[in-house]
């Protein structure tokens, strides 16, 4: 079993079939609207990075992480978020996810990324931190763009923000990120990473 890391664009083909496999099985597009294997899954802008938990050329778990530059509180950040987590449906419950997700946050910080922030369902808090992530209090992510924006809050939505600190400097801003609406505004295609 090993994890391996492509971007996007040079991820193998083969490969792509199968996350795509995975993510209808948690994801059901309507009938008639399965995008293609080839078809970009992100916006190129937030250079994403696909993570795969491959065990005898099967994907068991994927996911991608997603990077770009925020401002808050008059401070810029790197910043990096999860997006697209999944586990193969046979191959739930084995902890495979939650290795993935591990190594993902290990990866952030090894790309020396500020922070890591991302949402999730609030059912998946305690997935995510037995991973090692945190939850940020009150924290609200505004996702979309400026003129369409998409927040982590709108009626309908049950979610956390989670995440972790890589840097000195956002060590330093954790409490101006506490309780606060965060611009993140990754465009139309990842509304919220």
């Amino acid at each position: 079993m090993q994890i391996l890391s492509f971007p996007q664009e040079a991820t193998p083909f083969e490969v792509r079939v199968q996350v795509r496999e995975i993510q209808e099985q948690a994801w059901p597009s309507p009938p008639g609207s399965v995008a293609p294997p080839e078809a970009p899954a992100h916006d190129p802008a937030l250079q994403p990075l696909s993570m795969l938990l491959v065990d005898e050329g099967t994907v068991l778990a994927a996911l991608d992480i997603l990077t770009k530059e925020i401002v808050h509180a008059g401070g810029c950040f790197a910043a990096g978020g999860l997006s697209t987590v999944v586990t193969r449906r046979e191959a739930r419950g084995h902890g495979y996810g939650r290795r993935l997700v591990t190594a993902a946050r290990e990866a952030m910080a090894a790309r020396q990324l500020d922070l890591g922030l991302f949402t999730c369902d609030r059912p998946l808090q305690a997935f995510y931190e037995s991973a090692g992530w945190r939850v940020l209090p009150g924290a609200v992510l505004i996702g979309g763009t400026p003129q369409a924006p998409f927040p982590s809050d709108q009626p309908g939505f049950d979610k956390v923000t989670m995440a972790d600190f890589f840097s000195l400097k956002s060590r330093k801003a954790q409490a101006s990120l506490r309780n606060s609406r965060i611009e993140l505004y990754p465009g139309e295609i990842d509304k919220l990473w």
